[in-house]
């Protein structure tokens, strides 16, 4: 999962980022309303979490524009601005949510996870694989209860592959959900976590296939 922070307060906007990078999403971070504006022209993102207060354009301008534009992405406010009116507003223009700071960082890690559920179209919490689930609230794998201890970055590519079971996901598109634009993730090392993910995966019965040419998408494996 890809998201962008807007945020001009680079203490704050670095210490989201790492946090959510922490988690295993892919995080890019722009400090002004152009710049988004700019960014979101030419890239995918499923979250943007959007301060109000940016200098270039105002975040309200961003999401305008954004809406104006088809963007689907979900959007997070995230904002000193906590009267009612700036609340019904933001949401009034296409915001998902709406925070104010200063804000629990628990809160509003629970919060992405559902907003980017909600995108996903997932209702339930869980989502089940053959013998493997996957909590969407603590993006954690398991299999008949016992937790599966995957790596970050493997983690987010078979949560990509989870996502869409069953359906091959393009190359370009994992990519873009496991790294930044400030990234360079080639397809080799996609690869490579594909390989790593195949061997952690084979004792609960899944793999992940190659489509060749186009990506990898997630089987279970037949019984002799």
């Amino acid at each position: 999962m890809r998201i962008l922070v807007v945020e001009d307060n680079a203490t704050l906007a670095g210490g989201l980022a790492a946090v959510l990078k922490g988690s295993g999403y892919a995080v890019d971070v722009v400090g002004d309303g152009a710049s988004a504006v700019a960014v979101l022209a030419t890239e995918r993102f499923d979250l943007v979490i959007l301060d109000l207060n940016l200098p270039e354009m105002d975040g309200i301008d961003v999401l305008r524009t954004m809406r104006g534009r088809q963007h689907d992405a979900a959007v997070l406010i995230l904002s000193a601005r906590h009267s009612l009116d700036e609340r019904v507003k933001g949401l009034d223009l296409g915001a998902d949510d709406y925070m104010v700071k200063p804000f629990d960082v628990g809160e509003l890690e629970a919060r992405v996870r559902t907003l980017l559920r909600r995108r996903a179209g997932l209702k339930a919490a869980t989502v089940s694989f053959g013998e493997v689930q996957l909590d969407l609230n603590t993006r954690s794998f398991s299999s008949h209860g016992a937790a599966i201890d995957i790596p970050a970055r493997e983690l987010a590519l078979l949560e990509t592959l989870f996502m869409r079971a069953g359906k091959v996901v393009a190359k370009q598109a994992i990519i873009e959900s496991l790294a930044g634009f400030d990234e360079d993730l080639s397809a080799n090392a996609i690869e490579q976590y594909v390989s790593r993910l195949r061997k952690r995966l084979a004792p609960y019965g899944l793999t992940v296939r190659t489509a060749r040419g186009i990506g990898y998408y997630l089987e279970k494996i037949q019984n002799p």
